[in-house]
């Protein structure tokens, strides 16, 4: 792999750590369920084509036609919202991670048992660059999810044409599967803390945990940023010279598919004035920690991102990984990689994530899951719409709106 696409895809624990040996380990049970999982993404097509594009039959019980949750920690496909770039069925693979170990269940699962995103860094899949899963579910009382969402892996993120998403599906996707999960335990009766929903990312995954949260401001307690992407700059975007490594792709004719508008760039800002007021208006109560390495090169603009976040009102904190704080156990740079993020999530937010600590943080109120509302993100030209109706949300653009903004109480009737 070059310098360049290593930098790209960024680096989560060394090989020798605990997170790497788990993400290795996550790789060989993977494997022994590839087959059944891309059997089980033809027969989801056939459901998704009826449904028609992010638009899913919905049951009393739950969504039609979508497997059930895994018995055991383990891999499973379901339905995605259809992508414009390549129309047609899309699956999007989920990673779940009982507490208890490889053999852990839903029955592991105990009224005390929170949730958990864990999201793999831009060209990853799985647990890939990001926190270990077995530690999150055993060390925190958590069912830890990760989401192999729009364009996971090599050739999808880096290798294809289209360009890269930078947020917008890839949150949804994160989002949906979160549902998933949350859906799949309530229909089986199974109590779970639903006041305990965490997530957390690197790099790639960094940027997919806070456009989560943007896109479902009334439903994680804790979102924990490491080394994420901050803002689609127009080096990213274009791939400019002396910039940030990453290119995604977009292109700067408006009339070609790739264009990336004002409106797009707008919807994946993460720190969009006016869309925080929004989250803070609706009520976003999240803990929301950003870690980032003062010498980071691949994804730039932390501090302008957290000035941002500050301005916004919501329950920021900002740690700043300079030459100080390097001890070689927990951060061993100051760069993108910082050093193993299972660690690090442990050291900056242990406190908040777990049941035996008297900061354990808890969110307040209906999540967004149910709540079943519609949330409108007004931009320059138009407007972004995620709709709850169905319980995981589906997002769209129109044109025209682009004044006003605000929340729709759509209950089940929700479209």
């Amino acid at each position: 792999m070059s310098g360049r696409w290593q930098a790209a895809w960024g680096t989560g624990a060394g090989t020798g750590s605990r997170a790497g040996v788990a993400v290795a380990a996550h790789g060989a049970w993977r494997a022994g369920v590839r087959v059944g999982v891309l059997i089980l993404a033809v027969l989801l097509g056939g459901s998704m084509a009826r449904g028609g594009a992010g638009a899913e039959l919905v049951g009393e019980g739950g969504v039609s036609g979508w497997p059930a949750l895994p018995e055991r920690s383990g891999t499973v496909v379901i339905p995605a919202q259809e992508w414009p770039l390549r129309p047609g069925p899309r699956g999007i693979a989920v990673h779940v991670r009982y507490p208890g170990g490889a053999a852990g269940g839903p029955g592991a699962v105990r009224a005390s048992t929170g949730l958990m995103l864990s999201l793999h860094n831009w060209g990853g899949t799985g647990f890939a660059g990001t926190a270990d899963p077995g530690f999150l579910a055993d060390t925190y009382d958590v069912v830890a999810i990760g989401v192999d969402y729009l364009q996971s892996g090599r050739k999808a993120a880096i290798e294809d044409a289209e360009p890269y998403d930078f947020g917008w599906l890839q949150a949804l996707d994160a989002l949906r599967a979160l549902h998933f999960v949350w859906d799949g335990l309530a229909r089986r009766g199974v109590e779970f803390d639903r006041s305990r929903v965490y997530a957390t990312g690197g790099s790639g995954g960094g940027n997919v945990c806070l456009m989560a949260n943007k896109l479902a401001p009334r439903t994680f307690a804790v979102v924990v940023d490491i080394s994420g992407m901050k803002k689609l700059t127009d080096d990213i975007a274009f791939g400019l010279p002396g910039g940030s490594e990453l290119n995604a792709r977009y292109v700067r004719d408006a009339g070609h598919p790739f264009h990336l508008s004002e409106d797009a760039r707008a919807i994946r800002d993460p720190a969009d004035p006016g869309h925080l007021a929004l989250m803070k208006r609706w009520g976003c109560e999240a803990r929301i920690l950003t870690v980032h390495g003062v010498d980071d090169g691949v994804c730039p603009g932390a501090d302008e991102f957290a000035a941002a976040m500050g301005s916004g009102g919501l329950d920021f904190t900002h740690i700043r990984v300079t030459a100080d704080r390097v001890d070689g156990e927990v951060f061993t740079g100051t760069g993108h990689s910082l050093g193993d993020r299972t660690r690090i999530l442990a050291h900056v937010a242990g406190r908040y994530l777990d049941p035996g600590s008297p900061q354990m943080v808890r969110r307040r109120g209906a999540t967004d899951f149910e709540r079943r509302e519609v949330l409108r993100y007004p931009t320059a030209g138009g407007e972004w719409v995620v709709r709850y109706g169905a319980g995981y949300p589906v997002g769209e653009y129109g044109v025209g709106g682009g004044v006003g903004g605000g929340l729709t109480e759509g209950g089940t009737r929700a479209r």
